[in-house]
Formats: C-alpha cells, structure tokens, sequence
C-alpha cells in the first residue's frame, strides 16, 4: 500500500527521535504502560508521558484505559503506522542498546506474570470447585474448535475475557484479536498469560459488556464464553454482541444449561441459574442473529443432581449468508 508524502513525513518526524523509536520497538513486542517505559528506558514519568503523547497526536500508537492505567500499543489502523512497523522490523536486533531494552522488558514482564499468579491463587478455589461440577476444560474446548472450524479469522473478539483463556485457543489464527474484561485484575492475569504464549498482537480493553469499547460491525467471531450466568441482562450484552459483529459475522455463546444449584448465587455470585434453549434461541432472534447450531456437554455421571451441563450455541448474522457446518442436534459429551 503507497503511503501519501504527507503521512511518511508526519511519521518519520514522530519516530526519528531516539527514545521516541525505543518506545516503538518496545510497543513492537505488545502493549505497555507508562509505568512499564519508565521502568525499562530508566527516564522520568513526565518526559515518558510527553514522547507518548506526541506519538498518539502522531496516530503511530493507540492508547487505551484501563482504570486508573492507561495501556500503548502500536497503531495499526493508518498509513503513518503502517510505516513505523516497517522501520521497526529493520532495526537491528543485535543493537546493544535495543538489546538492554528487551531485557529490562522480559523483567518486567516477569514482575507480572508473579503478580498475575499472586491474583489467580486467590481464585483457584474458586476455579476448582466450578471446574467440578461440569465435563473438562479440555472437551469444552474440543467442541468449540469443532463448531467454529478451523478457518483464520479476520478479527476476533472475546467478551469477558477473564484469564484471556479463548484468546490463547484461538489467537494464532486472528489477524486481529480483543479481549474485553471490566476487571483490571483479571486484565492483568489475561496480559501475563498472552504474554507467556507470545500473542502479542493481542489487544486487551477494559470495558462494559453492555456497552462495548469496540468498533460496531468490525468482528467475524465474537465470543462470550461463561459469562452471561453472572449477568443481570444477558439479552442486552446479546445485543451488544451482535452490534460489532461484521456482515456474515458469527457469535459463539459457551454458558451453563438451566439449573438448580442456588448455591452459586450466593458463593460464586452468580445471577442467573443457566439458561434454557428457548431462552436463548429467543434472545438471538432478539439480536436478528439465526442460531445454525448448538451443543449440550453433559457430565457422564447419571443420577447426580448436582452437576451441570455447559451449552454451546452458534449464531450467524444474518446480513450475508455464508458458507458455516450446521449444528442442528444436540449431542453430549462423556
């Protein structure tokens, strides 16, 4: 793609400083915040926030809040930016000061990958316990990759991204991935573990599902994997859904079955005891989305009460039909 004069030149103005061009290669690597740059280049939060500010006037790099933080990745949607990338990607990688930076960024990658640990065994319990009650991670997994297919992925975003779990499975095979959590904790253990696993082109948001901080109609798969049963509109975060779904765009939605177990309300705050398939069914009609599939995980344990069964259900917008497996019976898992 040509780049107009204009914008090469805004962008190597932008770029041709020297702390200014290690800010970029380090954004290169993922996203970080200011407090993360003045740990690695060793300069004042001041000087850090004005090279970042003329950076972002510059459209080279993107900023997004998080709480009290503010996180910096590069741009990616603009022809300046697309230039700055390419300057990146020549830079010798060998260079001892751009090598000093890699390090101080594994370090402090590391301080947070400790902290995300620190956050997740707290919650392991937690975790334990639901994981319990219904089939293995690992079955769940195996039917969503069975009911999206193994085709790439244009953009993908993950609604209630939690520990960033979906965008790991998925990630690799998106040209563009988001994570939208409202917890700036589970946001955390989400950055430390996408970092582990090298996506880093991986954007994470915090955000309202019910109004999402994302582009409207931009996504081809928006997932919200366990998310709706905590919720007090799940239709309404549906809709949400649908809204930044691309024509032809699918939503998976992976929640519990209707159930019984108060107990969740009460320990595991939960707000909605599952959801039946009429329920559903009605909420993506609701959305304007036609359901072309879904599955029922059921543990093999007859006779326990107190067991659930995960539903997993497959929705196409219905602007453009395309090409996607059907779904139509339900099948259980042992």
């Amino acid at each position: 793609m040509a780049v107009p004069l204009s914008a090469m030149l805004a962008a190597l103005k932008a770029a041709g400083e020297e702390t200014r061009l290690r800010i970029l290669a380090l954004l290169a690597e993922g996203e970080l915040n200011v407090s993360d740059l003045t740990d690695i280049l060793a300069q004042s939060q001041p000087r850090i926030s004005r090279h970042l500010k003329l950076l972002t006037e510059a459209g080279l790099i993107e900023r997004q809040r998080e709480g009290a933080w503010a996180f910096f990745r590069l741009a990616d949607q603009n022809a300046g930016a697309m230039v700055v990338r390419d300057l990146v990607a020549r830079l010798h990688r060998g260079d001892s000061r751009l090598q000093a930076d890699r390090q101080r960024l594994d370090a402090v990658r590391e301080a947070r990958a400790q902290a995300a640990q620190v956050h997740f065994s707290r919650l392991a319990g937690h975790w334990d316990e639901m994981r319990a009650l219904h089939v293995p991670e690992d079955a769940v997994e195996a039917a969503i990759r069975e009911m999206i297919g193994e085709q790439p992925f244009r953009a993908v975003l993950d609604l209630g991204t939690g520990t960033g779990r979906m965008l790991q499975l998925l990630g690799e095979r998106a040209a563009r991935a988001v994570g939208l959590d409202a917890s700036h904790a589970m946001l955390t253990v989400a950055r430390a573990n996408l970092e582990q696993a090298g996506l880093s082109h991986v954007q994470l948001r915090q955000g309202d599902i019910h109004a999402l901080p994302v582009e409207r109609h931009s996504f081809d798969l928006v997932l919200i994997h366990q998310v709706l049963h905590f919720l007090d509109d799940p239709a309404r975060a549906i809709r949400e859904a649908a809204g930044a779904l691309s024509p032809g765009g699918r939503l998976l939605i992976v929640d519990f079955a209707a159930h019984e177990l108060e107990f969740l309300r009460e320990k595991h705050a939960h707000r909605r005891l599952g959801f039946s398939h009429e329920q559903m069914s009605g909420w993506l009609e609701e959305a304007e989305l036609d359901l072309i599939g879904y599955r029922d995980l059921t543990p093999a344990e007859p006779g326990r009460g107190d067991l659930l069964t995960v539903s997993l259900y497959l929705a196409r917008d219905r602007r453009v039909v395309t090409d996607v497996p059907e779904y139509s019976s339900i099948s259980a898992v042992a």
